[in-house]
């Protein structure tokens, strides 16, 4: 690794939106620079886990150190390719932070779309080069020019400084590569200054323990050095640092500039926090900025399905959290289901993929409550602001809602979204926002049939399903949903609970007052089975002290809800 002075390394990332062919175009970058083998099968080599590979998205930022020879220089080309989906933009800020420029990339079909915009300004705000590609144009429906012009009009990147690519096929990859090496700065870091690296990544392997992925600033680590950790100022020894080429190759040393891996027997997941910063002991520094803390979105209880996994599931939930940090863990207790946590999450795709990996990746079933969002609530009364210590209170559980009475006004989380539309169906989209108490902001025209919408929105009205709503433009939603809600998961636990010998109500309240209901009918005995005939008199008889027994049991019975009711309530993909 001496052999790459700081001139001839690059340190650069992809991001794009959803499915514009980041995956591809790396897999060419890797083929064109011999990293990886030509082969059919290359195909989103980067996505390595077993989630990415289902659903056809990349969840986790991966690196790949590339070397290339250009006009008789080798150079050191850092990649990393990112996710392109808004629950994890956190990865892509992350990744970000350990490059000096950035490829964006375009579909030529789709042009500019959302997260193509948000991925933009966030390699902006960290002054990054923007090297704009547009790719895919060899489909038959592609417009090239069309998105240089958007990309002109949005992104303010002259047209000429676009490169026309066709990830799939290979068309001009090359030229690609030229341009990082011409467009992208070399980092500005110091070999001769002490140790300085940024963790930006971690994974935990149960034989090594944790592979911290670094990015270094300044200085040299080899194998043998001990180094400290900046956040819990543990010593350890460095037992193998190297690259990854996708995969480890160990190296004898890193250098300042240079992105790779290291593993110090880190056992405990807690030791690699992710924006940490590791120097040489005894020659401490000044740690690095690191990342500002992902902020949660939706909230979801998480419960082992049988009490006795819970340790089991504790330590899954510690080992994933590692690598991927953006989720935050509280202890919770339900009556129903038992312990468990309470689970903050980027978004609903972020939940399902955490879900998902938890399965595949450490066998653990779940079982995993309705998605909420946090609320605030500003207390009035002052025996409430003494028990929390604070006027203004987070509520990330249902359950402990404070009662109106109680309460001077309740805040919800509002966000800022961008809605990229064909023009045709602006007056839907603005239908469907205004349905889910949108406030517009802003409205731009980006060519001659696109719009870019900007709305406020409530969290909570977009959090589970608006983008499919906004994918089939149906509208016509009623503004308060609570009823239907409620109706909802009543009519839910009516079907699940068992008839028992009394009849059982079933209410949905929003404090005290009642906005559904549903009951549970009761088991009867034919008490009139044995007349035959006969005076009426001797039936209501019969009837009035059966229902003299219910009302009777009706005070002294106990409900044994059981467990699987409550999971088949808490599901989200419910079918009524």
């Amino acid at each position: 690794m001496s052999r790459f002075s700081v001139e001839n390394i690059r340190n650069f990332s992809i991001i794009a939106h959803v499915d514009h062919g980041k995956s591809t175009l790396a897999d060419r970058l890797l083929e064109l620079t011999g990293t990886i083998d030509k082969t059919k099968n290359n195909k989103q080599v980067l996505d390595k886990l077993q989630v990415e590979r289902e659903r056809g998205i990349t969840v986790k930022a991966q690196t790949a150190s590339l070397f290339y020879n250009w006009e008789g220089k080798q150079y050191l080309l850092n990649l990393i390719d990112t996710p392109g989906h808004v629950d994890f933009s956190y990865e892509v800020s992350r990744s970000l932070s350990a490059c000096q420029g950035v490829l964006l990339v375009v579909d030529a079909n789709e042009g500019i779309q959302a997260q193509t915009v948000a991925n933009f300004f966030l390699a902006f705000e960290a002054q990054l080069s923007v090297i704009p590609v547009i790719n895919k144009i060899d489909l038959k429906n592609a417009d090239p020019e069309r998105v240089e012009k958007q990309i002109e009009k949005v992104f303010d990147i002259p047209s000429d400084e676009c490169i026309k690519i066709s990830a799939k096929l290979g068309t001009n990859v090359e030229r690609v590569l030229q341009a990082v090496i011409e467009r992208i700065p070399p980092p500005k870091v110091h070999r001769k200054n002490p140790l300085r690296a940024l963790v930006f990544d971690s994974t935990f392997d149960q034989y090594r323990g944790v592979i911290a992925n670094v990015a270094l600033f300044d200085g040299v680590v080899s194998k043998g050095d001990k180094i400290v950790s900046a956040h819990t100022k543990k010593i350890h020894e460095v037992n193998e640092v190297g690259v990854l080429n996708p995969n480890e190759q160990p190296a004898h040393k890193l250098y300042a500039g240079q992105v790779g891996y290291l593993i110090a027997g880190m056992k405990d997941v807690t030791e690699a926090q992710i924006g940490d910063t590791l120097y040489l002991h005894k020659q401490p520094v000044e740690p690095l900025p690191g990342f500002k803390s992902a902020k949660p979105m939706v909230f979801a209880g998480m419960y082992p399905i049988d009490q006795s996994e819970y340790n089991n599931l504790k330590s899954a939930i510690e080992k994933l959290t590692i690598n991927d940090s953006s989720v935050t863990v509280h202890r919770d207790s339900s009556l129903a289901l038992g312990a468990g946590w309470r689970l903050g999450f980027l978004g609903l795709l972020h939940m399902e993929v955490f879900n998902q990996r938890l399965e595949q990746e450490y066998n653990a079933s779940v079982i995993l409550t309705t998605p909420t969002v946090p609320y605030k609530a500003v207390l009035s009364s002052a025996k409430l602001i003494k028990e929390y210590r604070e006027k203004e209170i987070t509520i990330i559980n249902p359950a402990q809602f404070p009662e109106k009475s109680k309460v001077t006004e309740y805040l919800e989380p509002v966000v800022l979204g961008t809605i990229i539309t064909p023009d045709e169906y602006t007056g839907k989209v603005m239908m469907l926002c205004q349905a889910r108490r949108a406030v517009q902001k802003n409205m731009i025209f980006i060519d001659q049939n696109r719009v870019m919408l900007k709305y406020l929105f409530p969290l909570n009205e977009i959090v589970v399903d608006f983008y499919d709503s906004l994918k089939s433009l149906s509208s016509g939603y009623a503004r308060d949903k609570a009823h239907s809600v409620g109706k909802a998961v009543c009519e839910r636990l009516k079907d699940s609970l068992p008839r028992q010998l009394f009849e059982i109500a079933i209410q949905a309240a929003i404090g005290s007052k009642i906005i559904a209901r549903e009951t549970v009918k009761a088991y009867r005995k034919n008490v009139l089975a044995k007349c035959y005939g006969g005076d009426i008199t001797r039936k209501m008889k019969l009837l009035k002290r059966q229902a003299e027994g219910k009302k009777k049991l009706r005070k002294v019975g106990n409900i044994e809800v059981p467990r699987d009711a409550f999971i088949k309530v808490l599901k989200t993909q419910s079918d009524k």
